[in-house]
């Protein structure tokens, strides 16, 4: 039984190795965490079981399809290829980081306003793509953004909405700057 949601099921299967607990310190979404975790923990299963951050998913399990990514240090990495220890003292954006006080970014809202996403599998990896991307290249041109989405996979949208998100966000931001 999951008692965070009453369900007569858990929510989340994880098989601990039984290795001793160890030490994990690190910032999420702005919020300093301290846990004790099995080492042998990936980071998406970290997020995912110990902080119940379900937005960031899990797809292919090895790196390949970009729905867990998420940014650590300011890079987006593929959380479930990263062992939770790896992000000691580090700082993390999942999607759910990226809104403020219940209202979505401009990043996010452009997703809607675009029709880039569908599922929504993928949209929380695009996201996080996009995010890293306009941190660090606030004007990118669409190759810069194509490269950008490369390691996220979507089998909906064929991609041209959610560059023109990407490309619309990031033209917002700046004027928003500027103001």
């Amino acid at each position: 039984m999951c008692e965070k949601h009453s369900a007569a099921e858990k929510c989340f299967s994880y098989t601990d190795s039984g290795l001793p607990r160890v030490q994990l310190i690190c910032v999420v979404n702005d919020e300093p965490v301290i846990a004790r975790i099995d080492p042998t923990m990936t980071l998406l299963t970290f997020l995912r079981k110990e902080l119940s951050l379900f937005g960031t998913k899990e797809g292919c399990g090895e790196g390949e399809c970009g729905a867990c990514t998420i940014i650590m240090n300011g890079d987006a990495i593929n959380s479930c290829i990263v062992l939770a220890l790896e992000a000691q003292g580090a700082v993390i954006t999942t999607v759910e980081g990226l809104s403020r006080e219940g209202k979505l970014s401009i990043l996010q809202q452009e997703f809607i306003n675009h029709d880039a996403l569908q599922c929504g599998f993928c949209t929380p990896g695009m996201l996080m793509s996009a995010r890293a991307l306009l941190n660090r290249n606030p004007n990118p041109d669409e190759e810069a953004i194509k490269e950008a989405i490369a390691g996220n996979f979507c089998r909906c949208t064929g991609y041209t909405p959610i560059i023109s998100a990407i490309s619309s966000a990031a033209k917002l931001e700046r004027e928003e700057r500027q103001q």
